[in-house]
């Protein structure tokens, strides 16, 4: 490996030790603060996985409806209907069904990555947007 390239990663990793903490606290925060959202704007939602003991910056919630059509609803979020590494995979989170969500619940979980950039302007944008996908697909208000 070239020598920049050593000095760059081990710049990046004395950066990457001294913000850790701080970092995954903000995300923790805002991870917290969509899911609040979300429970607010559609009571139903159902959090997948542990409640204390998870990433910081990835929140899985099951909404009940089509996966698929929630997706096509809202193309300007970047979101996942499975695990990260069967992300390309249509069926639901083989994970979800470990957990033994059932067909429904785990068919309509879908998984949300916060990252270093994220505000909070986008996750209160985020929450505005999947309430209404997810009233619209279910008929409670027209589509726009």
């Amino acid at each position: 490996m070239p020598a920049p390239l050593c000095v760059g990663l081990g710049e990046a990793c004395e950066i990457a030790g001294a913000e850790m903490a701080a970092e995954a606290a903000r995300l923790r925060e805002l991870r917290d603060r969509l899911y609040r959202g979300l429970t607010r704007a559609l009571p139903e939602v159902v959090l997948n996985g542990d409640p204390e003991h998870r990433l910081p910056g990835n929140l899985n919630v099951g909404l009940k409806i089509d996966g698929q059509k929630l997706l096509a609803e809202v193309p300007d979020l970047s979101l996942s209907l499975g695990s990260a590494c069967t992300s390309a995979a249509v069926e639901p989170s083989y994970v979800l069904k470990a957990l033994g969500l059932p067909d429904e619940l785990a068919n309509g979980s879908i998984r949300i990555g916060l990252g270093r950039f994220t505000s909070e302007a986008e996750v209160d944008f985020a929450v505005d947007r999947l309430a209404g996908a997810v009233r619209r697909l279910r008929g409670v208000v027209p589509s726009a």
